[in-house]
């Protein structure tokens, strides 16, 4: 017998059947949103180098969280720019600081959406490093782990339904994992950053954060762009120490790792498309040389296809909108 000739593209031919065997279907509930909360009354600020992109304070960081959830959108992801930076951090263990009291303000104010924190020291510190500098300017592991701790726990008394460790610090998971639990916060999730790049695409995000280094760069905590198989290795411990999530960040220039990290663990996966990806699309749309609506939701597909359950991406409301046509 003469078995007639396969032509895929009978089942191209129009949208219906574009959408009935369409194998990788983005969706609102993928996404997560991340703000920018800034100490103060009043502020609405445009990031320049990230179109549409704000720093907030509390009372329009919370309009905008309303926003957010009628779009759909199920989480949000906050960062914090205090009123004042110091070596060690302090206002990110504050029960005052500025990521407190936008978890607060969020939770009254907007129910029904998923208030993530990101565990961090680079937007607190004068140096702009992720944690407590030793003698010879580099990030002392072990004694951060108990600022990040603490870090985390005030985030958990404020309110937040998930905490975020993006430092790199060896051992960080288990750290909060254990003040968590010793608190009664067994029950909060860590989504942790556990193969977070030393990337250039992270540009504009200092610009918002304010969080450039002011000496060196993060590549002794961060991993280095060429290697792979590392990124297993570090995915593997922050499972051991008990993380809920992993997340792959940078996600673009990255859906190698994503698509091996989602082949070996049986966790779900996030990914971060971050400042420098959302950036470039947006200014090649400015300039007219890109249909920006367009590639902004191939990219998003890409980064799902390649195995992210969750998305982390400052297009989350244009995709949300997008997808609700």
């Amino acid at each position: 017998m003469n078995f007639p000739e396969y032509r895929p593209r009978r089942l191209r031919k129009n949208e219906l059947f574009r959408r009935m065997v369409r194998e990788t279907k983005l969706s609102v509930d993928d996404l997560i949103y991340p703000l920018f909360a800034a100490a103060g009354k009043g502020i609405r600020k445009e990031v320049p180098s990230m179109p549409g992109v704000f720093q907030l304070s509390v009372e329009n960081l919370v309009k905008e969280a309303k926003e957010v959830r009628s779009l759909g959108i199920p989480a949000i992801l906050l960062f914090g720019i205090p009123a004042k930076k110091d070596p060690l951090g302090k206002d990110a263990c504050s029960d005052k600081g500025i990521i407190q009291t936008a978890v607060r303000a969020v939770k009254d104010a907007v129910p029904g959406i998923l208030v993530i924190t990101d565990v961090c020291f680079c937007e607190y510190t004068d140096h702009g490093h992720c944690g407590i500098l030793s003698g010879d300017g580099d990030v002392d592991n072990d004694a951060t782990l108990d600022i990040l701790a603490r870090s985390a726990l005030t985030h958990a008394r404020a309110g937040a339904d998930m905490v975020a460790p993006s430092d790199m610090m060896d051992g960080r998971v288990a750290a909060i994992r254990e003040a968590l639990d010793g608190d009664g916060f067994s029950g909060l999730p860590i989504m942790s950053y556990a193969a977070k790049y030393a990337s250039g695409f992270y540009g504009p995000f200092r610009d918002a954060a304010g969080s450039t280094p002011k000496s060196g760069d993060r590549r002794s905590y961060q991993m280095d762009p060429p290697n792979a198989r590392e990124a297993l290795r570090e995915v593997a411990l922050d499972v051991q120490e008990g993380a809920d999530i992993v997340m792959v960040k940078p996600a673009l220039a990255y859906l190698d790792i994503i698509c091996r990290v989602r082949d070996a663990f049986d966790l779900p996966v996030a990914a971060y498309n971050v400042s420098g990806e959302y950036s470039i699309v947006k200014a090649g749309a400015k300039l007219g040389w890109i249909d920006g609506e367009r590639m902004m939701m191939e990219i998003l597909t890409a980064i799902k296809r390649a195995g992210a359950d969750l998305i982390l991406t400052y297009s989350a409301k244009d995709a949300a909108r997008i997808l609700a046509r």
